[in-house]
């Protein structure tokens, strides 16, 4: 079973930052506090609908053939996960001040 990487405090609901970073071949560790990839923050089958959506170039014809769904469709979880992409950017540029 593969365990999501968790992004959200369960305590206070803020996005948590990455403290350390260890290499499993040398155990080499680096510590700091750094924030996420903003992608991390996206469910399994988002990050899955981006990986495809690359790969077929951008395509969202070729999406909408993949995935057996209308191209309107397809177009409409393409126009969630940019909005998604702009709230989590503003979020985090307020956050920064």
């Amino acid at each position: 079973m593969q365990k999501n990487l968790p992004h959200i405090c369960p305590s206070c609901s803020s996005v948590l930052m990455v403290k350390s970073l260890v290499c499993e071949h040398c155990q080499t560790e680096v510590s700091g506090l750094f924030s996420m990839p903003i992608l991390a923050g996206f469910t399994a089958k988002e990050q899955d609908f981006i990986i495809e959506f690359v790969k077929s170039s951008g395509s969202l014809k070729v999406m909408a053939q993949k995935l057996g769904l209308s191209y309107p469709t397809v177009r409409n979880l393409l126009d969630d996960l940019i909005q998604k992409i702009e709230t989590t950017q503003a979020n985090s540029k307020t956050n920064l001040k």
